[in-house]
């Protein structure tokens, strides 16, 4: 069988944009739900998950080379919401989720895609922890504040 190209991959990025100070950008989404959240994005058919920071980072901020971007090492895997689940093939109910990580010497304006996110913040990390929705973003959060520290 041929895949349904309009089903997103059960593979994603979460990708970490923060500054020298520990400052974390967060995007508010708007659909499903409202939520704030990192960047973070699906990999399209053939795409690496190196492809795909880099395309979400570009499309969600306008960010190119203004920061640098590195791959953290560490995926997690995840029961996706069943508000997403019409997203994927039918049957899927895991995604895999690899960190990467923007780092900036300061915080910046942004270019938000208004089609995906409301509005955007920096807030430093502790803050960053409180305020994301997914324990994958926390759990990528609280492993930064360490390194920064």
């Amino acid at each position: 069988t041929v895949p349904n190209s309009s089903y997103r991959r059960p593979i994603s990025v979460l990708v970490i944009a923060h500054t020298d100070d520990a400052q974390i950008l967060l995007l508010r989404r708007r659909q499903p739900f409202d939520f704030w959240q990192s960047i973070t994005g699906s990999l399209k058919e053939n795409e690496s998950h190196a492809d795909a920071a880099t395309r979400e980072l570009h499309e969600e901020t306008g960010f190119t080379d203004e920061g640098m971007l590195s791959y953290s090492n560490v995926s997690r895997q995840f029961v996706i919401d069943p508000r997403w689940r019409g997203r994927f093939p039918p049957g899927v109910v895991e995604n895999v989720e690899f960190e990467w990580r923007y780092r900036l010497p300061a915080a910046k304006n942004i270019k938000l895609n208004k089609e995906e996110h409301s509005e955007f913040q920096w807030l430093y990390v502790d803050e960053a922890i409180e305020t994301v929705w997914s324990w994958t973003n926390r759990d990528a959060l609280e492993q930064l504040k360490v390194e920064l520290s």
